[in-house]
């Protein structure tokens, strides 16, 4: 089977048996405009009398993407104030399936809890000599761009149908790391962007661009990009006037300035606020959004300095800068403080800024959480985020303005490399969508449509319920991170980033391990919290064992909540996860002859290289730490 008719064969969550369950019924979509057209077109035909579906627009106080749903005398309806909504609600109706057809139900209303619910792809037009087509990518190439032009868009749009089903309404289609090629898509390559949006378009999804900070240097020839200087505001004025006379529904510009190796408005002596709000200005004659984002950090320190903390970074920097952003200026915040740890709290700049429009970032490609070689469903690391109470008033998700994460998409013919990695794209989008989603049920929806209902769903849900926490317990302990191989960081390597500068470290010795973050004796990072967690996280006794090493420096023989030393859950914890990855291998062959081979075949191979890889993260950490602390297992396993 060819790679394309492979990949037609596995498009995630929409095949064509779903879609059946719509098209065999008869149905009626009332309205105008182009996403109508849509809905017209997944539908096939139309009817305008006896239908049993019928999908129209109204003035229901929905906002221009919600919709409602009720069933009544035998008529499934959706209702919706604009186009956008009723092509949500024909694909609630398609998640449905037959239960959209049965009985009757009152009114029920589905608004989406963020108004931008975006995917950032970190895709390059060429092959980038150290990161590939893809930075940190693992399901091949870019869906974009193959050999240095453009691809055929056949399969994007494949992709912008996946991506509407779960609610995904924003896009950015290139790296946050802009390279030199990729500069160009805002200039004399706009034509490739222009291709790309008409694409996504009948989908209610906008393109957005990442740019460099130094763009009116490298493209338009200016001596500077210093964000107060005339020239640069006009320079981004204009380009940003082309680039909306060519795609009216641009969505705007994503960037990453002052951050490793990005220029940013710090070489010119200006503040993050100064340079976000020239593009934002440039942009907002058109209703287009800057997201800026603040993981900025030295990439440069002493790793022997101790008092200089990476996690304290972003909110050293963007805190002071609360209500100085315009508008259209959104903050894109990675979730936690450090970098899309498997164990990390959550960042404390999310609650530090409540004059700012802030975005959650997260990241569905599994940079750290076994690159879509493991089985990790993280829809349940997400929902515990999004859930988590940051202040007295709010959680993460009701002080997010917006949620973006890094897409987990290429060129493979399963889309993610990993076929059950399709699951964590799906519950993206969803919890974005409504962040009170149950994690659980939201994979129960990705299983009936990806694999269909007559799987061993017990079987899937065994294998992936706790996988993110399988996958932590053998690698990094009790949230002190960082453990992987650099580079490509896939793999154990407990010191590998220890002794370099990008201020990553776990510090054990002979005595202990972990950092001190706390304001009696270490860096002060607790001291960024509200309370109660600023206290909460400051106290040995108080600190959650999950994040124990992330907040404190211990030693090995220090007694965990669940009774535990610390040194035994480590041991533990590593023997236990290796075990785990040996039967979430021995449950997927129940579901032999139940699903396509092909896809059996990547899933078993895939699992093959997790329990290998598992058992080679359980010797390394163990032995590690058995050789710093001296101490026995005291069940007496064998550690190297």
């Amino acid at each position: 089977m060819s790679i394309d008719k492979l990949a037609a064969a596995h498009s995630a969550w929409l095949p064509p048996r779903a879609l059946q369950a719509i098209k065999a019924r008869r149905v009626a979509v009332h309205g105008a405009g182009r996403l109508v057209e849509t809905v017209r077109e997944e539908v096939g035909t139309t009817v305008t009398e006896d239908a049993e579906l019928i999908l129209r627009l109204s003035s229901e106080r929905l906002g221009d993407e919600g919709f409602a749903l009720y069933r009544r005398d035998g008529v499934t309806v959706v209702l919706a104030d604009a186009p956008a909504g009723l092509l949500y609600g024909f694909f609630h109706v398609v998640r449905l399936g037959e239960a959209a057809f049965a009985g009757e139900w009152p009114v029920e209303r589905h608004v989406p809890a963020m108004r931008r619910r975006m995917l950032d792809h970190w895709d390059n037009i060429d092959v980038h000599p150290v990161m590939g087509q893809v930075e940190r990518g693992y399901s091949g190439g870019s869906i974009f761009w193959r050999d240095g032009v453009p691809r055929d868009l056949d399969r994007v749009r494949v992709y912008a149908r996946l991506l509407a089903a779960t609610g995904i309404n924003a896009v950015a289609i290139n790296n946050v790391n802009v390279h030199a090629t990729e500069a160009r898509l805002l200039t004399d390559r706009l034509g490739e962007v222009v291709a790309v949006a008409e694409v996504f378009r009948p989908y209610g999804i906008r393109v957005h661009l990442s740019v460099s900070f130094a763009a009116p240097v490298m493209l338009g020839g200016l001596p500077t990009a210093d964000p107060l200087d005339e020239g640069v505001r006009g320079w981004w004025a204009q380009t940003t006037q082309r680039v909306y006379a060519a795609i009216p529904d641009f969505g705007g510009y994503v960037v990453k300035a002052d951050s490793e190796g990005q220029p940013g408005p710090f070489g010119y002596g200006r503040s993050h606020a100064d340079g976000a709000n020239v593009l934002a200005d440039a942009l907002a004659p058109f209703g287009g959004v800057v997201h800026w984002r603040a993981f900025v950090y030295n990439h440069r320190q002493d790793w022997r300095d101790r008092s200089t903390d990476r996690a304290r970074a972003a909110y050293d920097h963007f805190a002071p800068l609360d209500g100085k952003f315009r508008d259209n200026a959104i903050l894109q915040v990675k979730h936690g403080p450090i970098d899309f740890q498997t164990r990390e709290p959550v960042s404390p700049v999310i609650a530090a800024m409540p004059a700012t429009s802030v975005a959650v970032e997260l990241q569905v490609t599994q940079e750290y959480t076994g690159q879509q070689r493991h089985a990790v469903y993280l829809g349940p690391m997400w929902s515990e985020i999004l859930g988590f109470r940051l202040t007295s008033e709010a959680d993460v998700a009701g002080l997010a303005r917006e949620l973006v994460a890094v897409s987990n998409v290429g060129d493979d013919p399963f889309w993610t490399g990993h076929p059950l990695a399709q699951a964590n794209l799906y519950a993206f989008g969803r919890l974005a969508w409504d962040p009170t989603l149950d994690p659980l049920s939201i994979l129960d929806e990705w299983v009936d449509l990806a694999l269909g209902p007559d799987v061993d769903r017990a079987a899937l849900h065994a294998i992936l319920d706790d996988s993110w926490r399988t996958y932590e317990s053998y690698t990094a302990p009790l949230g002190v991170g960082f453990m992987v191989r650099p580079g490509h960081h896939y793999g154990p390597d407990v010191d590998g980033y220890e002794y370099t500068p990008w201020g990553t470290y776990h510090f054990a010795d002979r005595e202990g391990v972990g950092v001190d973050r706390t304001r009696a004796t270490g860096t002060g990072f607790t001291g960024q919290y509200p309370q109660p967690w600023s206290d909460v996280y400051e106290s040995l006794e108080r600190c959650p064992d999950e994040l124990l090493l992330f907040f404190h420096h211990v030693p090995y023989e220090h007694v965990l909540h669940s009774g535990s030393t610390v040194i035994q859950h480590i041991y533990d914890t590593h023997f236990a996860g290796a075990e785990r990855a040996v039967e979430m291998r021995r449950l997927w062959e129940r579901l032999a002859g139940q699903v396509d081979p092909e896809l059996d075949a990547r899933v078993r191979e895939r699992l093959d290289e997790q329990v290998r890889s598992a058992a080679e993260w359980r010797d390394q950490i163990n032995t590690y730490f058995h050789r710093k602390s001296g101490e026995p297992d005291a069940k007496g396993r064998q550690i190297y």
